[in-house]
């Protein structure tokens, strides 16, 4: 398994995976600043409004003390779209990831197993809704998740666990994808649960690391069809392959 993950992060540096790396970044990167921007002004609206509210209720003679609190909360509002992007993260690069599956996917298979048929290109739509379940999945469990931050770090112990399950889930099944019916992919992942989610432990923590984690899309994949070739064993040039 780590010497998978050596393979895969020794590739997505390598010249061929340059061009995907710097378009999935700008991906990345746009979809954080759309993210930013909504939770911006969402809780600019949810600000006012509440100090708004609040006035309504206590009178002009707290105007002073509700204008320190508007201070304080757009402040704390400020930090959160940071935290939010941090914890969001996980959830835009499974976006990214399901966009540039089939190109990830070649360059591994062409460099690392040259004498094996090929996979098979997931269709644009099936890849595009495996990473949309998974980001609205990420959102939901980091928000069941996100009351228990405060207690001892049990929070993000949890979020690591989560995002370790998620995404090695997710790259997985878009690896094993290129080569099997999508039921039979989902299958064999739930039949090696236990390697995926070690394996998903070593994205989870590749997507902890700020900046670098923008690579994580490229990482996960390549790393993931390595896992998905050993775990095939022997017969894995005689997979069944998806129709065209």
């Amino acid at each position: 398994m780590l010497d998978a993950a050596v393979k895969a992060l020794s590739q997505i540096l390598s010249p061929p995976m340059r061009s995907i790396l710097w378009r999935s970044i700008g991906l990345a990167l746009v979809l954080i600043v759309i993210v930013s921007i909504g939770l911006q002004r969402l809780l600019s609206w949810l600000a006012t409004s509440g100090e708004h509210w609040l006035e309504a209720i206590l009178g002009p003679g707290f105007q002073t003390p509700l204008d320190i609190l508007a201070w304080i909360v757009s402040i704390a509002a400020g930090l959160g779209i940071v935290f939010g992007a941090v914890l969001l993260m996980p959830a835009i690069t499974s976006l990214v990831a399901s966009v540039f599956v089939d190109e990830v996917a070649d360059h591994v298979e062409q460099e690392h197993y040259p004498s094996e048929r090929p996979g098979v290109a997931l269709p644009f739509g099936l890849a595009m809704t495996e990473g949309v379940k998974t980001a609205l999945l990420t959102i939901l469990v980091y928000l069941i998740a996100l009351p228990f931050v405060f207690f001892a770090g049990v929070g993000f112990i949890a979020f690591f666990i989560a995002t370790a399950w998620l995404l090695g889930r997710e790259y997985f099944e878009l690896a094993a994808m290129r080569f099997r019916p999508p039921e039979e992919a989902k299958a064999m992942r739930r039949d090696n649960a236990a390697t995926i989610f070690t394996a998903g432990l070593i994205i989870a923590a590749f997507v902890s690391i700020p900046v670098v984690n923008l690579a994580t899309p490229l990482f996960g994949m390549a790393f993931m069809v390595h896992m998905h070739k050993r775990l095939s064993g022997p017969d894995a040039a005689n997979l069944k392959f998806l129709s065209a």
